[in-house]
């Protein structure tokens, strides 16, 4: 079984980092769209690696919380953000997201493609606890099997995710009580990425829940 610890994320970010030469693929498509109806206001970006998806949320009006257990993905990160003049709209938090008690909660708490130990499942359920009644989780992930190339995935490792880094669409949405949550998108999609010469073909699992708010819009 892998341990996603802070060592193999730091040897993860490094490796990456100097195989992609300072490349990042764009922001992922399932955030701009499952966001797009959303009004700013606090998101966290749970695993934000090098930071696109919270660059791209700071750029939208969010203030940001992105929270990774790498400092040498923060470190890219933070540079990326003070090359774009939004970093003050984000707070980075080096930490491990399996073992964090934050002691607030957020409009919008998004991760994709993270893994924690303890396995998807629990990091999904710990994450969740963490959205603002009324509030969004989204949730983007692998589905097992889903990689063909050395740089799967949205700044992701060269190899096929272990099945305890992935977790089947029907799991994930049990998670979510219909007495305290609605389920507002859930579905399997299946997309290209081209983060070097050719192309590489994803298979993903994308759920969007909304909390409920006091007792209503259940």
């Amino acid at each position: 079984m892998t341990e996603f610890d802070k060592g193999y994320w730091e040897n993860h970010w490094f490796t990456l980092e100097a195989s992609m030469r300072g490349h990042h693929l764009p922001v992922n498509p399932y955030l701009t769209t499952e966001t797009a109806n959303l009004p700013a206001g606090t998101a966290l970006d749970a695993g934000c690696g090098t930071g696109t998806e919270a660059l791209w949320l700071a750029e939208q009006g969010w203030s940001v919380t992105a929270a990774d257990i790498s400092a040498t993905a923060l470190a890219t990160a933070q540079t990326r953000a003070a090359a774009t003049g939004v970093g003050d709209r984000i707070n980075w938090v080096q930490t491990d997201i399996s073992q964090w008690a934050p002691k607030q909660t957020w409009d919008l708490v998004v991760t994709n493609y993270a893994h924690a130990q303890g396995g998807q499942l629990a990091f999904y359920r710990r994450i969740s606890s963490w959205v603002a009644q009324g509030g969004t989780v989204l949730i983007v992930g692998h589905l097992h099997g889903n990689h063909d190339d050395d740089h799967a995935g949205h700044d992701h490792p060269a190899h096929d995710h272990p099945e305890e880094a992935t977790a089947t669409l029907e799991a994930i949405v049990r998670l979510f009580s219909p007495a305290d949550w609605r389920v507002e998108a859930g579905y399997e999609h299946n997309r290209t990425v081209h983060p070097g010469e050719s192309p590489v073909q994803l298979r993903d699992v994308i759920v969007r829940a909304r909390r409920s708010v006091s007792g209503t819009d259940r």
